[in-house]
């Protein structure tokens, strides 16, 4: 199956998930983060906003011990901006969530750990995604290259292979309402 074409599958099936079954296995997520080694020594990590029942990150924002960074599309990259919880958001041309333009922008050099939304993730650790190419373009600029990464999938969605371009990179670990598979430099 080609990429699109999973994509639109797995997408139709995370759809039909009760919102009870999202935030429990959301949440279960969370929990498998949150007592993980590498998620409790970084400092500061950049995540996601949820959208369209990916999982959702939210009860990890209240942790104070950590710094977050949050995307924001420009143009054709990502750039990341710190944020509390309380501070503005706005929401993008996608209908996503996302800081305000003049909230503080974080450097490559400052960041720890990304949490990484995908579609799919596979035992390699590599990770399907929307089809945009904004985490494929910023995964392979040297100054994120070697950051720790980390897909974020529903079990469902954690396949044994997936479809693979040159440009696709494999992320550190997948993490699903299962627990956390570290795969790759860790």
């Amino acid at each position: 199956m080609d990429k699109a074409s999973l994509r639109r599958s797995l997408l139709k099936i995370r759809q039909t998930l009760s919102k009870t079954e999202w935030q429990e296995k959301s949440d279960r997520i969370c929990t498998h983060l949150q007592s993980s080694p590498i998620f409790k020594e970084a400092k500061t990590v950049l995540a996601y906003f949820s959208f369209r029942q990916e999982p959702d990150l939210k009860p990890l924002f209240a942790d104070t011990s950590h710094l977050w960074g949050f995307p924001r599309c420009v143009g054709k990259s990502l750039s990341w901006h710190l944020w509390q919880a309380g501070d503005r958001l706005e929401t993008n041309k996608f209908g996503i969530l996302e800081p305000v333009a003049n909230a503080p922008i974080l450097a490559a050099s400052e960041v720890d750990l990304i949490l990484v939304p995908s579609v799919a993730c596979d035992v390699r650790g590599y990770r399907l995604g929307y089809g945009a190419g904004y985490y494929d373009r910023l995964l392979k600029l040297p100054e994120w290259s070697n950051k720790l990464t980390i897909g974020i999938v529903f079990e469902f969605t954690y396949l044994v292979e997936i479809p693979i371009d040159e440009w696709d990179r494999s992320l550190t670990g997948v993490c699903t309402e299962t627990g956390l598979k570290l795969i790759n430099n860790y």
